[in-house]
């Protein structure tokens, strides 16, 4: 048995050394002047023209599926991101977890499992890395060990190596994949039911200020780039976010990005100076992609400045969480307000908390759509609209519940009706919608 191992191992180490030996040939033939001329494909082609005279001139007993799997490595590790490439034309795999170079796991179907794809050493991985964060004008080195990034998809990357990560290189990417989830794709996962999509349609018709909540992987940014698909296409849009991932469908958008510090420590542009910024550029929505910090007070001043029909997201467990959450970020911007001035600005401006949550199994849901309703003695007064009700697991595991309608007539609902949006008052009646 080892002696079969041992052979599998020497043959892997002699693939390796061989691939490695035809790149770099390749890279001695490459004439960069040409190359700069041609498209992605053409020039792709070209080049797998001139692999393939490189393996025929090496003497190597490879068989046709070992050519070809040798051709189209030394092409990913030219043009691409060398062993992550078939991980990244696998459309069922929602993460990417990479810990050190022989660790890679993925996550299909809300399950993780370990994969066989490996890089050769750590000096290879953070070779992937600098590509990953050089394409959107970031680095990643000892002076600068974390750094956030996305590739050309919009997929999250988030990558830590030495001296910080101490078993090599640690990258987790999360997918959102060149045909991201549409609202039709969410109803068939039973991630709520038709009655809710109607009444979040109406809020952000009627130009609702609405916070989507959600702990890590609960689908938050997918969720936001399905409610924003109501958003009309006359509206001027501007998004701020860390690393740009949202896919918004109106003609009418301006995207903003934050930006690190250089090597020097200095040009940090943060997401407040964003927010401020972009009230001088007539948005008529805005959109953070996460707040996190003390960019959250000037997203409410915002909200309750004339700018309705705004989002964001944020990381909490509960509505109620959320709220809390939120104070905490506005006492980060520095400045000592009075419980009451706080929870007053939060529930003048906010007024849908859209609660995501990934549950057992992996199945992702919107648990909770919770009002705003004001503000009593000290208090924010809060009601749930609609809410999942989970009532065990399966025999596979996964999270088996109800969705439910709480009875509650939505304060907001004299809004929409002002605005011309009429829903039916059956959807607010008091019953079970659907079992999942």
């Amino acid at each position: 048995m080892s002696t079969a191992t041992g052979k599998t191992t020497a043959k892997s180490s002699d693939f390796d050394a061989l691939k490695q030996r035809i790149h770099q040939k390749l890279i001695g033939k490459l004439d960069l002047s040409r190359v700069g001329d041609l498209s992605g494909d053409a020039l792709r082609r070209e080049i797998r023209v001139v692999v393939e005279h490189l393996c025929d001139s090496e003497n190597n007993l490879l068989n046709r599926l070992e050519r070809d799997r040798l051709i189209e490595e030394v092409l990913d590790e030219t043009f691409g991101l060398g062993p992550l490439e078939i991980l990244l034309k696998d459309s069922s795999i929602s993460d990417i977890l990479i810990n050190g170079p022989k660790n890679i796991y993925c996550e299909r179907g809300g399950r993780m499992e370990k994969s066989n794809v490996e890089f050769r050493d750590n000096a290879h991985l953070l070779q992937i890395i600098d590509r990953i964060v050089s394409r959107v004008g970031r680095r990643v080195d000892e002076t600068c060990p974390m750094v956030d990034a996305r590739l050309e998809d919009g997929s999250r990357v988030n990558a830590i190596i030495p001296p910080l990560a101490l078993d090599g290189a640690a990258m987790s990417i999360r997918r959102f994949g060149s045909n991201p989830l549409k609202l039709e794709d969410l109803l068939n996962y039973k991630a709520f039911t038709p009655e809710m999509v109607m009444f979040l349609e109406g809020a952000m018709k009627a130009r609702l200020n609405l916070v989507i909540s959600g702990g890590t992987g609960s689908g938050k940014t997918t969720l936001l780039n399905t409610l924003s698909s109501f958003i009309p296409n006359t509206d001027r849009i501007i998004t701020i976010e860390d690393a740009a991932e949202l896919q918004l469908q109106q003609d009418h958008v301006v995207r903003l990005e934050t930006r690190p510090p250089n090597i020097e420590g200095k040009g940090q542009v943060t997401a407040t100076d964003l927010v401020k910024n972009c009230l001088r550029m007539r948005p008529e929505r805005i959109i953070i992609g996460e707040c996190r910090g003390p960019e959250t007070l000037d997203m409410l001043q915002a909200m309750n400045t004339g700018h309705e029909g705004s989002l964001t997201t944020t990381h909490a467990n509960t509505p109620r969480d959320c709220i809390a959450r939120m104070e905490t970020m506005i006492m980060m911007a520095g400045f000592e307000l009075p419980i009451k001035a706080m929870r007053t600005q939060i529930a003048s401006a906010v007024n849908l908390v859209v609660q995501a949550n990934r549950l057992q199994g992996g199945a992702r849901k919107i648990t909770h759509i919770t009002e705003i309703v004001g503000m009593e003695n000290d208090t924010i007064v809060m009601q749930d609209i609609f809410k999942f009700v989970q009532d065990g697991v399966d025999e596979n595991g996964r999270a088996i519940g109800r969705f439910v309608c709480c009875g509650v007539r939505p304060k907001s609902v004299d809004r929409l009706e002002q605005k011309g949006i009429k829903l039916p008052a059956s959807i607010f009646r008091e019953r079970v919608m659907m079992q999942c």
